[in-house]
């Protein structure tokens, strides 16, 4: 076996990936033959390469146990104020990689398994992905929880173990095809069932009113077995906690149906009562009113309060009192953070608890309750906001309805008192919508019972405070904030582009990986010539690295030297795929119509998946599908123009195309994209953006410089007049001439002669309901391409300003952001203490908490 790869070797000498050490190497080596040994033992006689893969997680694992415990009996002494972040979904990717990172175990695994006779990237390939969530809220939550450990901060991720995650993309004749995405078919060595705190979740059921209160009675009850994955921090050996509830059914769930003798029925009860965290829906920036989705919301938050509660109520270490009974300190040892609206049932159902079962009267267990929860906005896209029918939370959720009606009673007594006839500002604040069916605006829910409002770019926090939220933000103008969202470093550069890190790391030194800030430093080497190779090297290095990835896997050959033109994202209108898509075609033609004159060679790189019900995102993907299909065919185009769509997109595959990227698109039509992170793991990865003034690309170029960013297009207030003047797509087409040649071949059929009527919905939308105005921004667009192109063409101007752009992302690091998640909401102080290692003795204080390991 042929010695690792240069690249790999030059990593082996810098500790950002942690010291070689040949008593590390032998003891990691001991360790994997040990759980080989005992795999073998139990189930065959040859060792397969998940046996290997599996051998070395749970070595890694081994170290990361004694630390995990250590982190959480820390807690259980100091008793901390703890921050609880709740999310329907943690995109969380691959654990073994960034596990050995953060312990920095990564060069003395990469050498125990060299010395064993392995591919380390092979066995990294054979995990699967833990694919809880949709795309950017989920990627979110992932890196919040690396940065929470990071920061040495109390926190717990808690959400759903769905055992199917986002659905597995095939691409079959152009089409994209949905198959379940199993991923916990060969197991999880990641993560540990915790039955001993098994909650009861109730349903359904009914209200009965008597002098002592509220009880709700009668209800179906379903269980939530929590599973519990550790969350390293950066070398500071804390391991936080995520932890994902499991839908189980109580044992005698329906006994009455045996008793009958129906004891089939029973059983396939039991089946419905697990539905609930069987599968993530599969929706972006759409509100689907479903029971099952409902009750994913409700279970998830109700599992997860009565845990919070417990922890809360649990003796402080060295204390003579069993519990804590009274709640005045609750918003001091408690900080809840709803990411986005879908733990919203978390406020009714705090409130539930403590008015029915904890008696305390409304008005105080209102005061704690907004005191606890805050609430992180998304979207401003009106079809994404939810609104529950009344109806349906009446059947599943009886208690909870009555506690919102005198949320929302209590909340326009306030405002009515406040704007005394003013009937029009009522209806607009209130919780319940009338209508055709009565709905409840889980956002104006959030908004009430929270004491922070945040979006999450500055653009985005603004069009919240002044158009989606205007009442509530005139009303409490200091609840409303701005927390631009951020990407931890540690996956997003060290484990993914380990050439690039090292570089920086030796220019500027290995500090930066805990505090990005730091790669200011690099502007004094912008006009180092050296420095400037070194980078263009890296990058080129990374895309043959890709080519050959594409190769193997997707049997496609493309060439390293074009340029990486990458647009990898959810389909979506508003994320203007089909503007990328008109770019391509006019491209083709261009080369068409001039074949000999100079054409910067590109490889146009398009990935991403569809909602399954979402028509014309499935179209958008058909199309590019079938343009690629012509234009890598056409002789004429040869090797200068390539199109690749990038099937299954999901983070292991980000981790490769991130880093390969020269050009990263980012093309939304303003005013539509809350944040977008995508945009900034491209420019902390040396790649160039193209893209409107939305979401973080207005920070982006704040902080690189407009000039050092490809910015084109309208702005918001550009947006805003043409929706006043009203949207006329037809004109754009009559006045461009390069336009109209372009939809008129999609309308023709010429990319699809065998059915030419097959793309008429997507020109149908495009002249008629396209709301994210394609064509408004095309000509600005294609113009900004052509500089794009005429940049790349002097390397060295191009690598320049990529230096500048690396040099300015260090404010769009997770740390940041949680810094001041931690400082401006939740009112707690990140710690850089560093919890002693297990092998080294602990000062004061027992290795003992209740039941062995705190939870």
């Amino acid at each position: 076996m042929a010695r690792p790869l240069s690249d790999q070797e030059r990593r082996k000498q810098i500790s950002i990936r942690g010291i070689v050490g040949a008593e590390n190497v032998a003891e990691l080596k001991r360790g994997f033959n040990r759980h080989l040994h005992f795999t073998l033992v139990k189930d065959r006689n040859v060792a397969t390469p998940r046996d290997y893969y599996f051998a070395l997680a749970h070595t890694v694992r081994d170290h990361l146990v004694g630390r995990w415990i250590r982190t959480q009996q820390y807690y259980y002494e100091k008793d901390p104020k703890r921050i609880y972040y709740l999310s329907l979904e943690f995109y969380m990717g691959r654990t073994l990689q960034n596990t050995m990172i953060n312990l920095g175990l990564q060069n003395a695994c990469d050498e125990a398994v060299y010395q064993l006779g392995l591919d380390m990237e092979e066995l990294e390939e054979i995990e699967e992905d833990a694919g809880l969530g949709n795309g950017g809220l989920g990627r979110l939550a992932a890196c919040f929880l690396d940065s929470m450990a990071t920061l040495g901060l109390a926190a717990y991720g808690y959400g759903i173990r769905y055992e199917y995650g986002i659905f597995n993309q095939k691409i079959r004749d152009g089409w994209q095809v949905e198959e379940a995405d199993d991923w916990l078919r060969h197991g999880n060595p990641w993560e540990k069932a915790r039955p001993e705190y098994m909650l009861p979740v109730h349903f359904y059921g009914r209200v009965e009113h008597s002098a002592s209160g509220a009880k709700w009675i009668d209800t179906q009850v379903v269980l939530a077995l929590p599973y519990d994955t550790p969350v390293p921090g950066y070398m500071n050996n804390t391991v936080n906690t995520m932890r994902l509830w499991s839908a189980r059914a109580p044992n005698d769930f329906n006994l009455r149906d045996f008793n009958v003798g129906d004891y089939i029925q029973a059983v396939l009860d039991r089946n419905l009562a697990e539905n609930i965290s069987r599968v993530l829906y599969p929706n972006d920036n759409f509100f689907e009113g479903k029971e099952l989705r409902l009750k994913q919301e409700y279970f998830v938050v109700a599992a997860t309060l009565q845990d919070i509660i417990r922890r809360f109520k649990a003796s402080k270490f060295g204390s003579t009192d069993s519990v804590r009974t009274v709640f005045d300190s609750f918003p001091d040892q408690v900080a809840i953070q709803l990411n986005d609206t879908h733990p919203a049932m978390a406020i009714p159902e705090l409130m539930r608890i403590f008015v029915d079962i904890e008696k305390l009267p409304w008005d105080k267990a209102w005061d704690i309750t907004k005191r606890t929860f805050a609430y992180t906005n998304h979207t401003v896209l009106p079809e994404a906001l939810e609104r529950w029918p009344v109806d349906l939370v009446e059947m599943l959720l009886p208690r909870h309805l009555q506690i919102i009606y005198e949320i929302n009673q209590r909340h326009l007594d306030h405002i009515a008192s406040l704007f005394p006839n003013d009937v029009d500002r009522l209806r607009r604040m209130s919780l319940i919508e009338e209508g055709d069916t009565k709905r409840i605006n889980m956002a104006h829910l959030c908004i009430v019972g929270s004491h922070a409002v945040n979006g999450v770019a500055k653009i985005h926090s603004e069009i919240v405070k002044t158009q989606v939220f205007e009442d509530f933000a005139a009303l409490e103008p200091e609840k409303f904030q701005n927390k631009t969202n951020g990407i931890t470093p540690r996956r997003w550069l060290l484990l993914c582009n380990p050439g690039l890190a090292e570089l920086i790391a030796e220019k500027i030194g290995e500090d930066y990986v805990r505090d990005l800030s730091q790669l200011t430093k690099l502007h004094k080497f912008v006009e180092d010539d050296l420095f400037i190779r070194e980078v263009a090297k890296v990058k080129q290095e990374n895309k043959v690295k890709f080519a050959l990835y594409l190769e193997k896997e997707y049997k496609v050959k493309i060439n390293p030297s074009s340029m990486f033109d990458v647009h990898v994202k959810r389909i979506h209108e508003y994320k203007r795929q089909l503007m990328n898509c008109l770019h391509i075609i006019t491209m083709y033609n261009r080369i068409r119509r001039d074949p000999a004159k100079l054409f910067v060679p590109r490889t146009v790189i398009i990935g991403g998946k569809a909602a399954p019900g979402y028509h014309m995102a499935k179209m958008i993907i058909k199309l590019i599908n079938a343009v690629a299909q012509v234009v890598n065919n056409d002789p004429v185009v040869g090797n200068k123009l390539k199109v690749i769509f990038l099937e299954n997109y999901r983070v292991s595959l980000a981790e490769k195309v991130i880093p390969a990227t020269d050009l990263s698109e980012q093309i939304s039509t303003a005013g539509t994209e809350a944040s977008g992170t995508g945009n900034m793991k491209f420019m902390l990865n040396g790649a160039l953006t193209i893209g409107t003034m939305d979401g973080a690309n207005v920070e982006m170029a704040e902080e690189a410089g407009e000039e050092n960013l490809f910015i084109f297009g309208m702005r918001v207030e550009d947006v805003t007049e043409l929706d006043r003047k009203g949207y006329n797509a037809q004109l754009y087409y009559e006045r461009l001439p390069e336009l109209k040649q372009a939809v008129d071949q999609i309308k023709s059929g010429f990319f699809s002669p065998k059915d030419p009527n097959l793309f008429n919905d997507v020109v149908n939308m495009l002249f008629h309901h396209d709301r994210f105005k394609v064509f408004a921004d095309y000509e600005a667009y294609v113009k900004c391409q052509e500089k794009v192109s005429e940049l790349y063409l002097n390397s060295k101007a191009w690598t320049k300003m990529v230096v500048r752009n690396i040099a300015a992302a260090g404010k769009f690091s997770s740390d940041r952001t949680i810094k001041e998640y931690a400082r401006d909401i939740w009112h707690v102080e990140p710690s850089d203490l560093k919890i002693p290692p297990p092998n080294e003795p602990r000062d004061g204080g027992q290795d003992k908490t209740p039941n062995g390991t705190a939870a």
